[in-house]
């Protein structure tokens, strides 16, 4: 972070400065203090940064951002609200760079995507990223505020539940390109249909400016109606030879995927580090932007040939030969169904699909689960084990499709240890389930059982 004193942050966010000092970092957790850092207080249901000022001040604090009160003996900023404050000082803080700025959002594969536009960006300029899942109001504008004068170019992720949620991000992040990965059924407990979801998705244009390339996925039934005469819409796509940006030749060879790229008339070949369509349409996400920075499309290609796998998503771990498939950062019937077109084509004596409950689909939610059973029992899978109360619809839909290796479980360990003791040399077995499942508990203590 560039450094900014107490007096300027307290103009960007309106607030009272108390004191003056000098603020080269900002942190909002006191048990990860940064000497020298502002730390802010925020606030939540179930925590209150104010109890934790002494602790950071001690830590080696410069500078307090709090609503309440204090008897800091360092510069204190007083603001009305300090989640606002948090984002409206990323928005100015990103205001001072005249830089590219990604922002991306989509109801799948937002990680993974912004993973590999981070790669491709990286060929020309020093990229940084979100980390991990930061892509909330508290964790984008602690994004922005990491930037530094070395920073050339950033790629932003932004997540949301509700309508109104992205809006705030992309005010604040200003992308000068926007990419949209897909529309799904994410969230559609919120936001109720999937035409409020790509609502939601497509505020991320409210903080462009016109003109700006909006990247879109061709292939997505609500994304590929986007029009706009306001925002350069550059479609990619892997079944529509209309689009700019497309995937032609898929072949999977082992743990890579190749295919050939075309943009704007030019054709290469690129072998990518990962498995599944889905990874194929992440990339072409990634070329998209690729193209927009001004790197040539064998560039972007040697790019996407380093990519690894980010936390739990499709990471791929041979152990007593048998290949897992460790992808349980986050699920949804499209993530799902990706996945088991993944574990579908891999080499294997047998194929073992481990799925837990998918999280915060509402009414939606029985009939998601039973179109992943369906879909489970058509795609070659040779045992079906499921994790939670909402997967038992999975393990019955595919049963009544005509599965025969199916069994659910409600407990951890004996999912764990009925699977270690089903494993063979040779097999391949894919997890699946949304975070709150914790599924890479059982990973990890299948690890311990087969040793």
């Amino acid at each position: 972070m560039k450094t900014l004193n107490t007096s300027t942050i307290a103009a960007a966010v309106n607030g009272r400065a108390v004191g003056e000092a000098n603020v080269s970092a900002v942190f909002t957790d006191s048990r990860k203090p940064v000497h020298g850092g502002m730390f802010i207080a925020l606030e939540g249901d179930n925590f209150d940064g104010h109890a934790f000022i002494d602790s950071a001040v001690k830590s080696g604090a410069s500078a307090v951002m709090c609503r309440k009160e204090t008897n800091a003996d360092i510069p204190v900023i007083y603001v009305d609200d300090t989640k606002k404050a948090l984002l409206d000082l990323g928005a100015y803080y990103r205001s001072t760079f005249d830089i590219p700025v990604i922002g991306l959002t989509g109801s799948v594969g937002k990680t993974t995507t912004k993973d590999m536009i981070a790669l491709v960006a990286g060929a020309k300029y020093n990229t940084l990223k979100t980390q991990g899942n930061l892509n909330n109001d508290i964790g984008m504008p602690l994004t922005l505020l990491s930037m530094d004068e070395n920073t050339q170019c950033a790629v932003i992720e932004m997540g949301m539940n509700h309508l109104g949620e992205i809006s705030r991000l992309t005010r604040a992040s200003r992308p000068t390109i926007g990419v949209i990965t897909n529309v799904g059924v994410s969230h559609i407990e919120n936001l109720g249909s999937r035409e409020n979801i790509l609502k939601a998705k497509l505020e991320i244009i409210e903080g462009m400016e016109k003109g700006s390339p909006l990247i879109l996925n061709g292939d997505n039934d609500l994304l590929s109606t986007v029009m706009s005469e306001r925002f350069k819409v550059v479609f990619f796509s892997v079944t529509n030879p209309v689009c700019k940006i497309r995937a032609d030749d898929v072949k999977e060879d082992g743990l890579f995927t190749e295919f050939t790229v075309s943009a704007y008339g030019e054709k290469v070949r690129v072998r990518l580090p990962a498995i599944g369509i889905h990874n194929v349409y992440n990339a072409l996400a990634a070329v998209a932007v690729g193209r927009e920075l001004g790197i040539s499309l064998s560039e972007c290609a040697d790019a996407l040939g380093h990519y690894v796998p980010s936390g739990m998503r499709q990471n791929i771990v041979n152990k007593n030969g048998i290949t897992f498939i460790e992808d349980c950062y986050n699920a949804s019937p499209d993530s799902v169904k990706a996945t088991l077109n993944t574990l579908s084509k891999i080499n294997a004596q047998r194929r073992i699909a481990v799925l837990g409950d998918m999280l915060e689909l509402g009414s939606f939610s029985e009939n998601a689960h039973r179109l992943c059973g369906e879909y489970c029992a058509s795609a070659g899978i040779d045992i079906l084990f499921t994790y939670g109360e909402k997967a038992k619809d999975i393990a019955v839909s595919a049963k009544d499709h005509g599965m025969k290796n199916v069994e659910s479980f409600a407990d951890e360990d004996e999912l764990s240890s009925r699977l270690a003791s089903v494993l063979k040399e040779g097999d391949a077995v894919s997890f699946k389930a949304s975070h709150g499942m914790r599924l890479e508990n059982v990973i990890k203590k299948v690890y311990e059982m087969i040793g």
